[in-house]
């Protein structure tokens, strides 16, 4: 019999992203019918269906980037960059993760700063009513989550290799 390692602590961070991103689907594709069946067979439609789908890609998009880069496996400009060797190479590598923190902190920290003034006005949306907070929010957790990430990767991005 095969003993097995329990997961790691970041292990069972990202599979309940992957099971967070699992349930806005299937959330959605819940609430995607219910409106379509309320729309076409009791001519009565889900007012609020469209807003909460979009707040749930919203979350789903920024949720998923972070699981992008914990598997390095973002978009990359790599014409050059995949002929260098050695120590050139893991400069490079280390620039680019250097970027990708300092920029994904600058975001979530001006995201910060747009989700209190939403909850210090008490902004909600105009349709479902809902806290603007709430989907604005998946911008301050998508791009300090991806931070976070390339941090605690920080080895995988020097090296250029992503082993889970």
């Amino acid at each position: 019999m095969e003993s097995r390692r329990p997961p790691s602590i970041a292990g069972r961070f990202v599979r309940g992203i992957e099971h967070a991103l699992g349930v806005l689907m299937l959330a959605g594709v819940a609430l995607n019918l219910a409106n379509v069946f309320g729309r076409y067979a009791l001519g009565s439609p889900i007012f609020w269906a469209e807003e909460v789908l979009v707040g749930f890609t919203v979350w789903g998009v920024f949720l998923g980037s972070v699981l992008v880069a914990w598997r390095g496996e973002h978009l990359a400009m790599d014409l050059f960059s995949s002929r260098l060797r050695g120590m050139p190479r893991r400069a490079l590598n280390g620039l680019v993760a250097l970027a990708l923190v300092v920029v994904c902190s600058f975001v979530a920290l001006q995201s910060w700063r747009i989700v209190v003034l939403f909850v210090e006005t008490d902004a909600v949306s105009a349709g479902a009513q809902i806290p603007k907070a709430i989907p604005h929010s998946a911008l301050l957790v998508g791009f300090g989550l991806t931070a976070l990430a390339v941090v605690l990767r920080i080895r995988s991005y020097l090296s250029g290799r992503f082993e889970e």
